[in-house]
């Protein structure tokens, strides 16, 4: 009994510890994210980006958007990735397998056409049947490839990128709706910088109870559904302040797959999307940063802290827990694999700060959580709780988790003015304090069983989230 309250009183120190050095590395993100704003919104006019949009000499971008079983939605989410404002670039949209009527309806709507065209298979993928163009040349920067099932988004943007023209491709979903000038807000860090850019992201946006109209957002809602308005402040606070700090250090470690900007080239070398991932977009940053090491070849990856994106997320607790176990067995799954990176010097800043960042913190806190947990019940049965250390830790940490949030909320609001209704703000914020009670355990629980089925190597299909659509505005 006396070792087992040795143990107690040691595992006690350490989460102690553990939970000074966790708040003060977020402590230095707020710092560098504040920094990495103030210096992207003082640079922001160094390029215009009407001098991009008017120019004849800018880089080409492809749009590359996998497509399975989006029958419903599909004409008008390629209207509105169509209608992009930015001289060079073209839509590719990657039919895989469906089972639906998507290729018939694009087919129909879009005049299109079975082209001969000269594909080359620099990244493996299932084998593609064949490329559509369409004879009406309003849609001339449209081009469709069919293929065979692949069983995840990675092999249909792999046939993408193998039939993208261009030299950067833009990677996002079919169901995204993407501001009108995001290719060139995205483009800029490509052309800006005199050191080489492989990868560029922005944040990402929740769509739930947004209304569009013309493919683009007409009014901006904070979400009504009780999933999505914890998920909107998770994505304020990773977007606006994890994201924009590990780009001001050139470390970014994950470029979100909805919507992301890519050095073709560099991206083909790294092998392209792993299909097997579960995490592909976290992989693909990882491969990409490790090849750059390995040819001691200087790079940045950039983020922008400007929303250019809508996107549906989860509104049920089966759909939210299925996408967050993925996601949890795509973290461990990348760390695992590229093992090697860690506080190896080798991979300068990827191997000494960012890897150990993820491991120490992203993927051992749901460890931690549950044993805390597990020592409190211990504690409660064999020995006295010592309240007050509870209470103080307790107290310390929660209020450094919303205050974290609450400035995320707060650049939000002042930078973009999303929210033009203040009860819809006073929501936001009750929230903010709820979340660590409601929304953190039921992340936890994913999280945790995401890492249980990568240790009993459980097979898990990727599953269709059933979306309710954009509102579209008839005004």
């Amino acid at each position: 009994m006396k070792t087992l309250e040795n143990i107690i009183k040691n595992y006690e120190f350490f989460i102690t510890c553990y939970s000074f050095l966790y708040i003060a590395t977020y402590s230095v993100l707020a710092i560098l994210s504040y920094l990495a704003i103030k210096k992207y919104y003082n640079s922001k006019y160094f390029l215009l980006k009407e001098v991009l949009v008017k120019s004849n000499h800018s880089l080409g971008v492809s749009i590359v958007a996998p497509a399975y079983n989006e029958e419903k939605t599909i004409v008008f989410n390629v209207k509105s990735l169509l209608s992009q404002e930015y001289p060079k670039f073209e839509v590719i949209i990657i039919n895989d397998g469906s089972t639906d009527t998507t290729l018939e309806k694009l087919i129909r709507e879009f005049s299109l056409v079975k082209v001969a065209f000269f594909y080359q298979e620099k990244i493996p993928t299932k084998t593609v049947r064949g490329h559509y163009k369409s004879t009406n040349p309003i849609y001339s920067k449209l081009l469709i490839v069919d293929k065979e099932n692949g069983k995840s988004k990675a092999d249909a943007s792999n046939a993408g990128i193998n039939s993208a023209k261009y030299s950067l491709f833009l990677c996002t979903d079919v169901d995204c709706v993407l501001r009108r000038d995001t290719i060139t807000m995205l483009a800029k860090p490509f052309i800006e910088n005199t050191v080489k850019v492989i990868a560029t992201g922005a944040a990402i946006r929740i769509s739930n109870s947004c209304e569009f109209k013309d493919g683009m957002l007409y009014k901006s809602y904070y979400p009504d559904n009780f999933f999505a308005r914890f998920q909107e402040l998770e994505y304020i606070r990773a977007f606006l302040f994890g994201r924009m700090a590990w780009s001001q250090t050139n470390c970014l470690l994950l470029v979100s797959g909805g919507l992301g900007m890519f050095d073709k080239e560099t991206v083909i070398e790294a092998g392209g999307y792993w299909h097997k991932s579960l995490g592909e977009d976290m992989d693909l940053i990882t491969r990409m940063r490790k090849l750059m090491h390995e040819k001691n070849q200087k790079f940045l990856i950039t983020y922008i802290p400007e929303s250019l994106c809508w996107t549906e997320v989860p509104s049920t607790m089966n759909v939210f827990l299925r996408q967050r176990v993925r996601w949890a067995r795509g973290l461990v799954q990348t760390l695992y694999l590229h093992k090697k990176i860690f506080l190896n010097p080798k991979y300068g800043r990827t191997g000494l700060i960012v890897f150990p960042y993820f491991v120490f913190f992203e993927f051992a806190v749901p460890i931690l959580e549950l044993t805390g947990l597990i020592v409190l019940l211990l504690d409660y049965l064999f020995f006295e709780i010592n309240y007050d250390f509870l209470l103080i830790v307790s107290a310390f940490v929660y209020l450094f988790y919303i205050s974290i949030t609450l400035i995320s909320v707060f650049l939000d609001q002042l930078i973009y003015k999303h929210y033009s209704s203040i009860k819809e703000i006073i929501i936001l914020v009750l929230m903010v304090f709820l979340e660590p009670f409601i929304y953190h355990p039921i992340n936890v629980y994913a999280y945790l069983k995401g890492y249980s089925y990568f240790l009993r190597k459980k097979e898990q299909k990727w599953g269709t989230m059933i979306r309710q659509g954009f509102k579209n505005s008839e005004e």
